[in-house]
């Protein structure tokens, strides 16, 4: 399982400014604003984006300077994966450490949408006990009932963190991983595609394919 909530793009004005910098084209600039404050690409813009997006990495400095920010809620197993992309990114967590005591365990919790009947029988179980240790740790506030949350806690277990990143990383996120096995990538894919000039900017591949 995998949540995108709260997606914001940022800072595209600035950085097609700046990509017309080294030819000092800036009187070329037609993007603009619409009337509900969405940036729109103009026609010029939006051609000289694209053919640098398309010529590499070298050519498309710009899409670094495209920020985007989201929530995204997912399990510890794909985060462990997601934590690879360290270069352009920024994350900040619920925490685990401080806050696992603070509600009750459910089911919920955990991703869990592909497991067996068996195996949702031994989640069920785990849960239940990390549940009783919850409620011991919080009685007694002995660390040992904290420790056995941490120590145990499955990698199927949910948490929430706010990521920044920018449209370069998600061209190479977006192809490193659409075909990957686990499905929690392909859900961030899908939200991929759906940003502002995705086809254009980000799905850089099919459109040199095409």
């Amino acid at each position: 399982m995998l949540l995108v909530e709260r997606v914001s793009v940022m800072n595209m004005e600035n950085a097609i400014r700046g990509a017309r910098n080294p030819l000092n084209s800036w009187a070329r600039m037609d993007s603009y604003y619409d009337e509900r404050g969405n940036f729109v690409l103009g026609e010029n813009d939006l051609s000289l984006a694209r053919r640098l997006a398309k010529a590499g990495s070298d050519h498309r400095k710009y899409l670094r300077q495209i920020m985007v920010s989201m929530d995204i809620t997912a399990p510890l197993y794909w985060w462990k994966e997601f934590d690879t992309y360290k270069v352009g990114t920024v994350a900040n967590s619920t925490s685990t450490m401080h806050k696992i005591q603070a509600k009750e365990f459910s089911r919920e919790d955990f991703s869990c949408d592909r497991m067996s009947e068996d195996c949702l029988a031994v989640l069920d179980s785990v849960i239940a006990y990390l549940e009783s240790e919850r409620q011991k740790f919080n009685e007694t506030k002995e660390k040992a009932h904290w420790h056995n949350m941490i120590q145990l806690l499955p990698s199927s277990f949910n948490q929430m963190r706010t990521v920044t990143l920018n449209y370069e990383v998600l061209i190479n996120i977006y192809y490193a991983r659409r075909h990957h096995k686990l499905a929690e990538w392909h859900t961030l894919c899908e939200a991929i595609e759906a940003l502002p000039y995705a086809k254009e900017l980000i799905l850089v591949k099919e459109e040199s394919e095409g």
